[in-house]
């Protein structure tokens, strides 16, 4: 019997010899976020940072995909129907930038848990990574992606700005301009040379080389670690980072008033999601020349990173 989860319906929990992996298992939603499995996340961190036998954390998806973002189409973050209250006594997001700005820093608190820890948290990236799905897993202490694995926050174009923001602190702000600014993608091995993830390895060396890590980590007492991610963790509020989760959360609510959000959504009732994302992404298509709208940035480096499917 489980202390804080109890029978989840959108991920799976399991511990093994000291390592606890939570799955995003929605893979008919390409483990898109609801407001549901934010909730079960929430509580399986809270289970598995107060296990005793748990030293380490792998977040992992199920399927395709490790999580294609927030769950817009199924209004993730809008108040769900439910027999025992009215959703309308509720904030919505289309009441006004407060009620949504509220709602923008629930789902950035809920997120912000993996900070609040005090064990380790690995997060295992392959194939999409993108928006809600790139904020859950740059909030992890260490991130490891395959080579092939697309990283980035396509959604900048027209729905706002990530809510959680580790992109200045893992790449600087160059590298957070172009990625934002634009929306591209980036490859697991790319992403590793630049420093948004630690380490990418081949698909068929992605399990293994996540095991060995936690593993590694997993020999360390969990009073030891704890101690180390809060040094770290504390070093990171010392340069604002606290301050700037809230600004980025307030951002993206604002953002939201941008006349291509509401475009996005004007174009999503009348034509279809799919062809809305189409219409929203064409213009970055017709400017690389790429027939992939969300275009992956290619990186002319290969080789001159150890962290790129190698062992230093």
């Amino acid at each position: 019997m489980a202390k804080w989860l109890n029978n989840p319906e959108c991920l799976l929990f399991e511990i093994r010899q000291n390592i606890a992996y939570i799955t995003l298992n929605r893979p008919e939603k390409r483990n898109a976020l609801s407001l549901k499995l934010h909730e079960e996340l929430v509580a399986a961190f809270m289970e598995a940072d107060d296990r005793t036998a748990v030293r380490v954390v792998v977040l992992q998806g199920a399927g395709v995909d490790f999580c294609a973002g927030v769950d817009i189409a199924g209004g993730a973050l809008a108040t769900e129907t439910d027999a025992q209250y009215d959703p309308q006594d509720y904030r919505l997001r289309d009441s006004g930038m407060e009620d949504d700005i509220w709602l923008c820093e629930l789902s950035s608190q809920m997120r912000l848990i993996i900070h609040a820890m005090h064990k380790p948290v690995i997060a295992k990236i392959h194939g999409n990574c993108l928006a809600g799905g790139s904020d859950l897993a740059l909030n992890c202490d260490i991130v490891i992606a395959s080579t092939d694995a697309r990283i980035g926050f396509p959604a900048v174009r027209a729905f706002g700005s990530p809510a959680n923001h580790m992109w200045l602190y893992l790449v600087g702000p160059q590298w957070a301009k172009r990625m934002l600014m634009t929306g591209d993608l980036l490859t697991g091995a790319d992403a590793a040379r630049i420093g948004l993830v630690l380490e990418a390895y081949p698909p068929d060396e992605l399990d293994a080389e996540v095991e060995r890590l936690a593993q590694r980590l997993a020999v360390i007492p969990s009073d030891l670690q704890a101690t180390h991610k809060r040094i770290v963790n504390i070093g990171l509020e010392l340069m604002g980072w606290q301050t700037l989760q809230r600004l980025a959360a307030e951002n993206d609510g604002r953002a939201h008033l941008s006349s291509k959000y509401t475009e996005f959504f004007d174009n999503a009732k009348k034509l279809g999601f799919k062809e809305a994302l189409r219409l929203r992404d064409a213009p970055y298509a017709d400017l690389t020349g790429d027939a992939r709208a969300d275009s992956t940035v290619t990186l002319n480096m290969k080789g001159q990173n150890p962290r790129v499917g190698e062992r230093a």
